[in-house]
């Protein structure tokens, strides 16, 4: 495939991902003085209680795996070996991260409670030392 093709590929990806975030932004309901109620459901009598941050998680995880997905078609790796002894690509840092991310904000919410903004940061760095080591 020419550049051309990729670039086109990589505009069609992004604007669809964020086509799909203007989307949920549009279906969150709007607090009396216009701004999002972040905890009311998205879908009045919904069978599920879709709340934008909820949708957002979703959202980021669906983005990340289409961009892995094209990253994986576009410059396809070898596995490595790394500290796990495991030999990993980068969809397993990935679902590793992801995995592990979890239970870090299980654990940030058994000591420590909600806000997770630190549980966040703390998933950040899990993430970063997950992609350059295992």
């Amino acid at each position: 495939m020419t550049n051309s093709r990729w670039t086109t590929i990589y505009a069609s990806a992004a604007g669809f991902s964020l086509a799909a975030l203007a989307f949920l932004i549009w279906a969150t309901p709007r607090t009396e003085d216009g701004g999002l109620a972040w905890t009311d459901p998205m879908i009045a009598g919904g069978w599920m209680a879709w709340v934008l941050p909820t949708a957002l998680f979703f959202w980021a995880i669906g983005t990340l795996l289409v961009a892995f997905t094209i990253l994986a078609i576009r410059f396809p790796e070898t596995p490595r070996l790394g500290v796990l002894r495991i030999e990993t690509t980068r969809g397993d840092r990935l679902f590793i991260s992801l995995l592990g991310s979890g239970f870090l904000c299980l654990i940030w919410l058994f000591a420590f409670g909600p806000p997770l903004w630190g549980a966040l940061i703390c998933c950040l760095v899990y993430a970063a030392a997950v992609f350059r080591w295992v």
